[in-house]
Parts: structure tokens; C-alpha cells; sequence
């Protein structure tokens, strides 16, 4: 039987891992996997049940029980569509708080790699690629300058229409960068066979050419 080929982007809150990981999975026909999307349907779904965000034990459980699917239009938890609640800067803080956590990394580990199934996967997160998908024949660290990403952030916001401070998002980017690089379980670290990009100055063209280029050759 053959194996599932799968291609890791991971890298820090805002690099463009989404944008790049879903560009380069419809030019390969391939399937999607936004991992962040299952940590921010936690911490929406503990938020919703009034689960305090200091209990590991508990966000856990409702890590295990989620009743979640992904459609065209995106996350829909417990039947009601959450593309955009899920995106909310609290949510998005949330989860960051509670990545750090190992019982619900261990907890999401199996759903996460049950999304590989033929004829291939782009995951995007933060430990694609030295935890979940570890034998992944292409892993990329997708990187950018943190005042670049909260500009794009910050752009992203105003174009949805939602009201933003550009000195408020730098702050929570460099705050979830310090998170996600100095937590016990998992740190965002680039793997040792990764490939770096930095798209600081690249277009999502640019950038999604690269991993394209690097997978034909890999």
C-alpha cells in the first residue's frame, strides 16, 4: 500500500500558511488540513460552554468531543457555520493559550492525521512537521518579518470590515510568537529537513511557486 504524500507548512500566527497551504493543495488536487482551525474550534467551543481556559483537564474533553465537520464555506461546530467566529482575535488568543497545553495536543493528534488520506495533504499549523506529519517527504517553515505580518493582519481586517489597532495586533503577534516558540509541548520550530521561506517581500504567487518548484523536485 502506498503511502499518502503530504506537504507540511508550518510556521509562526499570520506568515500566510492558510492562504499558501490552500493555493498549493487545488494546484495538486490535494486535501487540506488547517490544524489551527481545530485548536480554534476548542477554544471557541470552551469559550461557548463557559470551560475555563486554566483547565487543562477539561479544554481536553471538549477537544475529544467536538462535533465538527469542514464544508465549502468552512468550520461548521455543532451544525452552526463558525468560518468567522473562529477567526476573532479573542479566539485566535485563546487558542494560543491553550496550544501550550499536552493533553489537548494529544487529544487532537489522531483526528489530525486522519486527514491523510489520497491522493495527498497540505497541513498547516505550527508542528506539522516535527509532530504530526513527521515523515513528510516535503516541509516547509514558512516565515515573515512580525511587523509584515501584522500589517497583513491588520489589511485583512479592514478589508472584512472589522476595526483593528495595528500597534495592538504587532503587540499579540510578538506575544503568540514568544507562546508558540517557548512552550514545553511542541514548540514552533522548524523540523530538521525543513525547507525555510521567508515571503516577507514574496508574493502569495512568488511563495506558492517556490513550494510548488520544491515539491516537483523533492
Amino acid at each position: 500500500m502506498s503511502v499518502v504524500p503530504v506537504i507540511t507548512i508550518d510556521g509562526p500566527t499570520a506568515s500566510g500558511k492558510g492562504t499558501i497551504t490552500s493555493q498549493v493543495a487545488q494546484a495538486l488536487g490535494w486535501h487540506v488540513l488547517d490544524s489551527g482551525a481545530l485548536y480554534r474550534l476548542t477554544a471557541l467551543s470552551a469559550l461557548q460552554k463557559n470551560v475555563s481556559l486554566d483547565d487543562e483537564a477539561a479544554v481536553a474533553d471538549v477537544a475529544l468531543h467536538l462535533d465538527v465537520s469542514f464544508g465549502e464555506q468552512g468550520a461548521v461546530l455543532e451544525g452552526q457555520l463558525v468560518a468567522d467566529a473562529i477567526r476573532a482575535e479573542d479566539v485566535g488568543n485563546a487558542a494560543s493559550k491553550i496550544a501550550a497545553y499536552p493533553r489537548l495536543r494529544e487529544a487532537l493528534l489522531q483526528r489530525q492525521r486522519s486527514f491523510r488520506v489520497m491522493p495527498g495533504l497540505v497541513a498547516d499549523g505550527r508542528d506539522m512537521g516535527t509532530v504530526v506529519f513527521t515523515d513528510a517527504p516535503l516541509k516547509i517553515f514558512l516565515v515573515a518579518d512580525v511587523r509584515i505580518r501584522a500589517e497583513r493582519r491588520y489589511k485583512q481586517l479592514m478589508e472584512k470590515g472589522i476595526s483593528a489597532s495595528l500597534t495592538s495586533l504587532l503587540e499579540d503577534l510578538q506575544a503568540r510568537d514568544l507562546r508558540d516558540t517557548t512552550r514545553a509541548s511542541a514548540p514552533l520550530v522548524a523540523a530538521a529537513d525543513a525547507v525555510t521561506i521567508d515571503s516577507s517581500h514574496l508574493s502569495i504567487e512568488e511563495t506558492v511557486a517556490k513550494v510548488l518548484a520544491l515539491w516537483q523536485r523533492s
